[in-house]
């Protein structure tokens, strides 16, 4: 499904965004979200709680096979992706949040991933599992480039902030590319994917939003808190989920646990635009509603 060149992009992609994330963060950001750590906890919750378990009532629900299956509640089990950094900054949300709850639950997906897999996948026909080894070497893809972003980042601001873009912006760039690359040599298979597939693919993202917004509201955070909460639920790291299947399940399997991964890839993009266009003009109106309640409090004042 994914030609060796696509394979070894997804690979340098995943080395470069998490590169660039770790140049986004000092060691002071950590203490600081330390003091106030329930929108983060709120996140984690969002992460390894709800989006799980949504993936597997939409898998037993739809009806999908045991390959889809895995490849939609392996999509769930994923930590949130760095996109959701960027789809936050333009929704004017709460960036350093966004970015510490990514951070966080990368770290906590070397533990968390595996084990939601094998829970959510029990009852799933086939022997699905990530190798230990497997394990290690996305520790390894995720915390060594992480860590070495942080300390260029604390040795020289410039150059932190240099690696800061070309993460995004390189990550952006191959996202791009892969789809551009993968849709018209599979366009066939697009055509004869069926519509509960389609159904899963956007269904968990958009329902990621709606429900990791509702949870933060219910746990006393802000409106602008839970929007930055329901951005960081819905945007899964798809790159990540992909570059597991593609090491945890070798031969004809492989081509069904990757076909929501890679969908889910195409359409989050989209869900997620018109999430962040509503989430802003909602961040918009609240700026311009506390700005006239001040200007309101100065007039009586005066």
């Amino acid at each position: 499904m994914l030609s060796e060149v696509e394979t070894e992009l997804l690979s340098v992609m995943m080395v470069v965004i998490m590169a660039g994330m770790g140049a986004s963060l000092t060691f002071k950001d950590f203490a600081i979200a330390l003091r106030r750590p329930q929108g983060m906890l709120v996140g984690l919750v969002c992460q390894y709680g709800i989006m799980p378990l949504l993936a597997f009532l939409l898998a037993e629900t739809l009806g999908l096979s045991p390959g889809l299956s895995i490849g939609l509640i392996l999509m769930g089990c994923m930590p949130g992706g760095t996109t959701s950094n960027m789809f936050t900054y333009f929704s004017r949300g709460v960036l350093p949040l966004s970015i510490l709850m990514t951070l966080c639950s990368t770290l906590a997906a070397v533990v968390m991933v595996p084990a939601t897999l094998e829970l959510y996948s029990s009852d799933i026909g086939g022997h699905w599992h990530i190798p230990l080894t497997n394990a290690v070497q996305v520790v390894a893809l995720l915390l060594v480039p992480t860590l070495l972003g942080m300390g260029l980042r604390k040795l020289n601001a410039n150059a932190g902030a240099l690696v800061e873009l070309v993460g995004a912006v390189g990550g952006a760039c191959v996202i791009v590319f892969l789809i551009a690359s993968w849709v018209p040599r599979n366009w066939h298979l697009l055509l004869d994917t069926g519509a509960d597939v389609y159904a899963a693919s956007v269904g968990l993202g958009m329902l990621g939003f709606l429900l990791g917004y509702l949870l933060a509201r219910a746990l006393n955070q802000d409106r602008n808190t839970s929007r930055t909460i329901a951005l960081e639920t819905g945007i899964q790291n798809s790159p990540l989920a992909a570059l597991i299947a593609l090491l945890s399940f070798p031969g004809p399997e492989q081509q069904e646990v990757l076909l929501i991964p890679i969908l889910y890839s195409l359409f989050i993009v989209l869900g997620a635009t018109l999430a962040t266009l509503w989430f802003r003009r909602l961040a918009e109106r609240e700026e311009i509603a506390r700005d006239n309640a001040r200007f309101e409090m100065m007039a009586d004042l005066a």
